[in-house]
């Protein structure tokens, strides 16, 4: 009867051994699952992020280049066209 028994302990505690395992594995999975949501929310808020300022960056930029005003034609038509002042001498 003592071996009985003895076999009926180890088989309670393999039993139970393998019940804690089953436990802890779950709980790694869902640790993992946990991380890995986290970090997928992460990348999205911080591509969010990124973006808007690119969008941001883009609009500052155009109001910079359409604030610099380009002279018009008329104002370019003037500007190199003047005669160079003569060195007295007849070309032909």
């Amino acid at each position: 009867m003592a071996n009985s028994k003895e076999k009926q302990a180890r088989a309670e505690a393999q039993f139970h051994k393998t019940i804690k395992k089953a436990q802890d594995a779950k709980q790694a999975v869902s640790q993992y699952e946990a991380d890995a949501r986290a970090v997928t929310e992460k990348t999205a808020k911080l591509r969010a992020l990124r973006l808007a300022k690119e969008a941001a960056d883009k609009e500052l930029a155009e109001k910079i280049h359409a604030s610099r005003k380009r002279p018009s034609a008329k104002s370019r038509q003037g500007f190199g066209s003047k005669k160079k002042p003569s060195s007295g001498r007849d070309p032909s």
